[in-house]
């Protein structure tokens, strides 16, 4: 009987796709200054979809044995992300907020995992929330010096976690909850396939966003 930690066999099992995420041109090109911050606001417009459809429902999965443990409201992301997008667009940022048809895929699954199987959504919550404590932190960073925000304020505020304190002990004890879910062994197997797909929407969204915003020749 395989005795790895689940939250290691989850992390190790999606490396490749995670990295595939991370590296894609669009945000290598983000990340390297060579966008625009009207580029920086589209993305965060994709963001508020995904966000939306992992947020809007999440209370009804609070009892749910395996889903309910990771409800957690210190992580929740989409205030912050209407203050973001209010600083990036203006006040009528909601007029023309439109979301990529790559987007609209990804929102679709959280939903569904939402409403039909809340292990699927295990994984969606573990690619999002754990990647926005670690390497989305790097994002804020380039963000603030790449287009002038204040330091951990408006424009870079989903990326501040103001509730959490300690974001090492509080990602340590996120695995731990991930070593105690309430699954058996197929049914880990099939949340460790979500996650891969969860990388895969990701990555679709931005191959989409790079098709939207290429470099000039």
């Amino acid at each position: 009987m395989d005795t790895t930690p689940f939250s290691t066999l989850i992390r190790t099992a999606s490396h490749d796709a995670h990295t595939e995420a991370e590296t894609s041109t669009f945000m290598s090109d983000l990340l390297g200054g060579k966008l625009g911050v009207g580029a920086y606001a589209r993305y965060t417009e994709q963001l508020w979809f995904v966000y939306r459809a992992l947020e809007d429902s999440a209370e009804s999965l609070r009892d749910d044995p395996v889903a309910g443990p990771f409800v957690q409201p210190e992580l929740l992301r989409l205030a912050a992300l209407e203050r973001d997008l209010a600083h990036l667009r203006g006040p009528s940022w909601r007029t023309g907020l439109t979301p990529l048809p790559a987007t609209e895929a990804y929102a679709g699954r959280v939903e569904e995992c939402v409403r039909e199987w809340p292990a699927g959504y295990v994984a969606h919550h573990y690619t999002r929330y754990l990647g926005d404590l670690s390497g989305g932190q790097i994002i804020r960073d380039k963000a603030e010096r790449t287009w002038g925000f204040a330091r951990k304020g408006d424009g870079v505020r989903f990326y501040v976690f103001e509730e959490i304190t300690n974001p090492a002990a509080f990602k340590r004890g996120y695995r731990e909850l991930l070593d105690q879910v309430r699954a058996d062994e197929l049914e880990k197997q099939r949340i460790v396939a979500e996650c891969k797909r969860a990388f895969a929407l990701n990555t679709a969204v931005f191959q989409a966003l790079g098709e939207e915003f290429p470099l000039s020749a």
